[in-house]
């Protein structure tokens, strides 16, 4: 089926592939559909529901049926698209959705019970007998339900995620698109232009018009290498635009090494955000078929679809081809067919009117009413008295929709058009998006060029631009001629969603049962579902429910369009976030130290931390925290906090908007001092705590628990932004800017004095700049340890060097590094929280912290918890100590009354946090209904899971030293 003198591949080099076992070879340039179509390969795929034969319709990313699953290694990649997946040696390809062969599918029979298996016959049918749900339809349905199958193996394909900014982003490079990326880049804007195709050029590529005299593949091949030569632009091929959403954001998929057989390490698919200034929307329109009996047969092909084969890849789709269409644009098929050698066995066109000659037979005003043949067509049906017609091809065109998708969003709606029988872009559905081309609504090649350049300047002109004018190239200006024809009448089933499996009778069925909304038709039918998402079939569908329920096509409406505009795989969307990807792994500037040292790494908010620091002769983990805990409590300790989130604050607004932040005041914070605040949601609960230290006046360092940085900053974002707009202040994290260390215990200011450039004199919650080194840092007195401490903030570029010294200076003092299960003694011994405790549904009233409230001013949150419920008969923050004669206490148990059985209407509180004291013995914190009031009684703590019983006495939860003076001192 290849013919010798067509196409723009490359005959020089020949590729092959297996197709469900079969091998067939194509050249460079081919894409898998047309390689197929050249070794005359009809049947391709069955479809969802009926399985019936399948063949490729279309030349595009709107195929409905050529979907096949790709099977590299022991990978499977499912649904990928014949008409996009060019042609590379070596590719193993399988056919898809079937039980048994591709030519013998044994569902096939679900076509034979098609009259049971009508539109909605699953709302009615598996309803009855009620139990069979669960046990009998739900297992089936699911074992049905998808197209394709995957390996179930991690995936082993890399994926990227980008970011690429431009003044302009023309989206499409037919000819709108050329001319509008030429008009913006010679006026000195940045341009992206954006190509789904591998070939830029557009529409041109698959067709014969002429631009000044060239072939139009060879004016759009000339055009580019213009572009591509300038510094301004930045040519993206292989690249679908998916989504446009708020502030000029574009998503796009670029499909990076889908054709190289040899990948390397490059990504097989990067995923861009693409932020804009503005927009040119050339993306093209899209052939739409006619509903007639049997239209779906393999060999039924869309009209532009047959002479794209033809002109690009120099194939022709049969050797018998009919063509059945309601416009000009049809004929164009039949005269390009006629021209390379083909033959053209009828022309038959709706329109008893068109003027329209040529060396094949030409029925006017009649239609193609059937397609004879099964798994491929071997005849049609012509209406008028002509009756049968041999035919091994049929190509049906029913007019042109244009590529609307992208402007609708953002929630708008596209207006329908007479003139064109098509729903056109509204001026204005995005903000900074112009639409130029056949995407809206201008079909000739010349108005193409002139829309391109047109709307260039109207978005150039918004960014304050100015663009010369550029001589518009010289091409066909036939206007549009085009009678609608929806769908042919006949007694068979006339077919819309080719995937789906949803006829003509279908919709009338769904309207004649009262979904007569489109939304509800959708669903009902499950029209526009498949994963071509209605493309082919959508604008028939509604023009089908429009007649049936006697409304107009602009008064029956559109569905919704919504992102992604092709299917994107989920991969691609998460870029490196598979495997140790999948959450971002964070490191401290000590990590490496901390390794050598032989510490067991623990993740806490994404950060990798040291958990404790073996010393030889240590065999169990509790040796070396029973160590470290001592050794904080009567030496000196390090540890790195430099995961503590930390946002610069700064502005005359700063301390009104603190104090909206906080339970308590820090507008009266004076420079050089630290204040320890709780920081409520809007629903009363308490969000997180953390110390704000003021270094200078309008200026604060505020430090949150390392869990809970990002929803801190992302809230005081909020508060900004949608709250407080009016206050002048300004804040940025700089968690990574700065390396942390606690330096703690009774040793701690004779360390900092031989290490720092001047000795430390602060008073305890005291702040200032100091040196080490020469090297400038901030220094806080605060203490989670209970013991005399500090903070000392430096340059994160120097935080492993300050680690090293600061453990050799601490070793020489019978101290050294601390993990994070010392810390959790440290803190649990002194009574304070962490997110174990300030969980999401505790109050400031909870853990002891209502009387920081201010009265004076107004804060987040502080309405909500004054409700009553979150003030009277609340869980309270207690101590606990076991007494009875299992000395285990385990987070997450509850505790209850001595006499009462431990069953969930008994707690009365809960465990949530533990930990062994090597003074004090095992201790817990935990909240207890109205616990404040009950130190000194003894409960029951039960845990379910671990199976651990024992008596616990109720205490104060601070266990040591409850007057502060060690840190104090």
């Amino acid at each position: 089926m290849r013919l010798d003198d067509k196409g723009l591949i490359d005959r020089s080099e020949r590729r092959s592939f297996t197709f469900d076992g079969h091998t067939y070879t194509g050249f460079k340039g081919d894409t898998l559909a047309s390689t197929l179509i050249a070794n005359n390969v009809k049947l391709v795929g069955r479809s969802f529901k009926y399985h019936r034969p399948r063949g490729i319709i279309s030349d595009g990313s709107q195929e409905p049926n050529g979907l096949v699953e790709l099977h590299q290694g022991n990978q499977i990649t499912p649904n990928v698209r014949l008409t996009m997946q060019e042609l590379v040696s070596g590719l193993n390809i399988r056919s898809q959705n079937h039980w048994g062969s591709l030519e013998w599918d044994v569902l096939e029979l679900n076509d034979l019970l098609s009259p049971f298996l009508s539109a909605g016959f699953y709302y009615k049918t598996f309803m009855w007998p009620k139990p069979f749900w669960e046990k009998v339809y739900e297992p089936i349905i699911r074992r049905a339900a998808g197209l394709g199958r995957l390996s179930m193996e991690s995936n082993s394909d890399r994926y990227e995620q980008a970011f690429a900014f431009c003044d302009v982003l023309v989206i499409g490079s037919g000819p709108a698109g050329i001319m509008a990326a030429m008009t913006a880049a010679k006026a000195g804007a940045d341009v992206i232009l954006c190509e789904e195709d591998f070939r830029f050029g557009g529409r041109l590529n698959f067709e014969t018009y002429e631009i000044d005299g060239q072939p139009g593949p060879a004016w759009a091949s000339a055009q580019i290498a213009k572009l591509r030569e300038m510094d301004n632009v930045r040519l993206m091929k292989r690249t679908t635009v998916t989504g446009a959403y708020d502030g000029g954001t574009y998503g796009a998929v670029e499909r990076v090494s889908h054709h190289v057989a040899d990948r390397g390490d490059a990504p097989l698919e990067t995923f861009w955000r693409i932020a804009a200034k503005g927009c040119v929307y050339a993306a093209g329109a899209m052939e739409r078929p006619i509903a007639f009996q049997n239209n779906d047969r393999p060999g039924v092909m869309m009209a532009s679809a047959l002479r794209g084969y033809l002109n690009r890849f120099g194939v022709a789709a049969g050797k018998r081809v009919a063509i059945f269409g309601n416009n000009d644009d049809a004929f164009r098929t039949a005269r390009d067919l006629s021209a390379a050698g083909v033959h053209v066995a009828a022309y038959v066109d709706s329109r008893d009117d068109a003027d329209i000659t040529g060396d094949f037979p030409i029925y006017k005003g009649a239609h193609v009413t059937n397609v004879k043949g099964r798994k491929q067509v071997e005849g049609v049906t012509i209406s008028g008295g002509v009756g049968d017609v041999m035919a091994d091809c049929l190509g049906v065109s029913g007019g042109w929709n244009p590529t609307v998708h992208l402007t609708c969003h953002m929630n708008g709606r596209p207006q329908w058009n007479e003139q064109i029988a098509a729903f056109i872009p509204v001026p204005g559905m995005i903000p900074g998006m112009e639409v130029a081309g056949a995407a809206g609504g201008s079909f000739s090649t010349h108005a193409c060029l002139k829309s391109g350049a047109f709307r260039a300047r109207e978005v150039l002109k918004t960014l304050d631009v100015e663009a010369r004018q550029i001589a518009i190239p010289k091409a066909d200006d036939s206007p549009t001629q085009i009678r609608p024809l929806w769908m042919v009448p006949g007694k068979g089933r006339a077919w819309l969603d080719f995937q789906n499996d949803v006829t003509v009778k279908d919709v009338k069925l769904a309207a004649q049962e009262n979904f007569k909304s489109v939304e509800h038709m959708k669903r009902y039918t499950t029209q526009g579902m498949a994963p071509d998402q209605g493309k082919n079939s959508n604008v028939n569908a509604l023009a089908v429910l429009a007649d049936a329920t006697g409304r107009a096509i602009p008064e029956t409406g559109t569905t919704t369009f919504r992102p992604p505009y092709t299917p994107v795989s989920i991969a691609a969307m998460g870029g490196n976030g598979q495997g140790a990807g999948f959450a971002p792994q964070r490191v401290t500037t000590s990590h490496d130290l901390s390794n050598k040292f032989k510490a067991p790494m623990i993740e806490a908010g994404l950060w990798y931390r040291p958990s404790y620091f073996p010393k030889e002769g240590e065999t169990h983990w509790r040796q070396s925290c029973d160590r470290e805990v001592q050794m904080v409590r009567s030496a000196v300790g390090i540890a790195d906090v430099s995961t503590l989130g930390k946002i610069d604050i700064q502005g005359p607004g700063a301390g009104e908007f603190l104090d909206l932040l906080y339970i308590n005041t820090f507008s009266t914070l004076k420079p050089g001092k630290v204040r320890y605040g709780v920081m409520l949601r809007e629903d009363g609960y308490v969000m997180d705590d953390g110390t704000t230290a003021c270094i200078a006046e309008n200026h604060f360092i505020m430090t949150t628990t390392t869990a809970a940085a990002g929803q801190v900053m992302r809230h005081l974002e909020f508060v900004s932004q949608c709250l407080r707009p009016d206050l002048d202040v300004q804040f940025i994290s700089v968690t990574e800017q700065w390396a942390q260390f606690a330096v703690a215990g009774p040793k701690s200011k004779d360390l900092l004095a031989e290490m720092l450039d001047a000795a430390p004199n602060l008073p305890f919650m005291g702040c200032g700049e100091v040196s080490i080194g020469g090297i400038k840092g901030r220094l806080f007195r605060i203490s989670f340890s209970g013991e005399h401490a500090y903070e000392l903030a430096i340059p994160s570029r120097y935080g492993e060097s300050l680690f090293k010294a600061f453990c050799g200076k601490a070793e020489a003092m019978e101290g050294g590094p601390y993990g994070m299960e010392a810390l959790n003694v440290l803190r649990i011994e002194k009574g304070f929280i962490t997110h174990s405790e300030i969980h999401g549904r505790v109050t400031a009233g909870d853990i002891g912290m209502g009387a920081m409230m201010s009265k004076k001013k107004d804060f987040i949150g502080k309405t909500a918890a004054m409700r009553p419920g979150l003030v009277n008969d609340r869980e309270e923050l207690v101590g606990l100590k076991p007494t009875g004669a299992v000395k285990e206490l385990n987070a997450g148990a509850f505790l209850f009354a001595l006499e009462d059985d431990a069953t969930r209407e008994n707690q009365q509180g809960y465990t949530t946090s533990v930990a062994f004291s090597p003074e004090l013995g095992m201790l817990g914190l935990g909240f207890l209904r109205n616990g404040r009031e009950r130190h000194g009684k003894r409960l029951k703590l039960v845990d379910h899971l671990r199976n651990v019983t024992t008596e616990v006495e109720i205490c104060d939860p601070v266990f040591l030293d409850p007057e502060g003076s060690k840190a104090r001192d």
